[in-house]
């Protein structure tokens, strides 16, 4: 049996954090932000993870664990 193969695509999205959860980055913040709020700024920095039911999909992606 050949090795599972990264999707590229979903490693540049998402990484595995040290308890197995996935993190994403929030959408919104790649421009437009001349009218959004500071505090909506600074919300859009921090990590999401994603949810129970996306993480399982996730990680079939990345076999890995990156």
């Amino acid at each position: 049996m050949p090795k599972m193969k990264t999707h590229r695509g979903a490693a540049k999205r998402f990484k595995v954090t040290g308890n197995g959860k996935v993190a994403r980055y929030r959408a919104g913040k790649s421009h437009l932000q001349e009218h959004k709020s500071p505090a909506r700024k600074r919300r859009l920095r921090q990590d999401a993870l994603l949810s129970h039911a996306d993480r399982h999909r996730a990680k079939r992606l990345l076999p890995n664990g990156r």
